[in-house]
């Protein structure tokens, strides 16, 4: 599966509250177990990710097809403009121009639009996975004993250290059957690059949210 580069999902950031520290030493000791996971490695090993690749690519084709055929209307008018304006009265060459400016600005429009359209595409497909996620984070979390699971990912992760065997990823991924990668093999992060309407600016990911559960 091709590595999903430009997909960034919008994960929301595990909080642990000042009153969990509060306790005794010992008792915190006794109460907490925290784990940690890469939300996005988990992701890109569930066969939904290639789907949602898919998808987003074939979407994408139908709003890239939408703006080649406008910007094929604008350069067309526009050459006939040039042709014909030395025969053009005044008055015809400003009405002329003003299709011109009225087609230049609905091209902008639509790669806006477009733009926000593939956002809103690519939260919708990522729903059903992340939702799935989560369930099976909290599945893991209560058989295992886990207060706390804890997301790795993201430039500013919500975890900056942790024993390797806190990791329960490789735990998530077989409570949905999934075999993990072999040791080894780069956790790169998950799912397609979400493709963008020509001479739009990249889409943002996410999409979705994994919460964070606490007992």
């Amino acid at each position: 599966m091709n590595p999903l580069t430009n997909l960034r999902l919008a994960l929301a950031a595990a909080v642990i509250t000042a009153s969990a520290f509060a306790a005794p030493a010992a008792q915190a000791q006794a109460n907490l177990k925290i784990g940690y996971t890469s939300v996005q490695y988990v992701l890109s090993q569930m066969p939904e990710s290639k789907q949602i690749e898919s998808d987003l690519k074939a979407y994408n084709g139908q709003l890239e097809a939408q703006l080649k055929s406008k910007y094929a209307d604008y350069q067309a008018k526009g050459e006939a403009y040039q042709k014909g304006e030395a025969t053009m009265t005044d008055l015809v060459k400003a009405d002329k121009q003003k299709e011109l400016q009225s087609l230049q600005q609905s091209i902008q429009e639509f790669q806006r639009s477009a733009e926000q359209s593939l956002q809103q595409k690519q939260q919708s497909l990522l729903k059903p996975a992340l939702d799935k996620l989560q369930k099976n984070i909290d599945a893991v979390a209560d058989e295992s004993g886990y207060t706390y699971i804890l997301n790795s990912d993201g430039d500013s992760p919500v975890l900056l250290h942790g024993p390797k065997d806190g990791d329960v990823s490789d735990l998530i991924l077989k409570k949905m059957g999934i075999t993990p990668q072999p040791a080894g093999t780069p956790r790169t992060a998950p799912a397609a690059q979400a493709p963008v309407a020509p001479k739009a600016a990249p889409a943002t990911m996410p999409a979705g949210k994994i919460k964070t559960k606490s007992k």
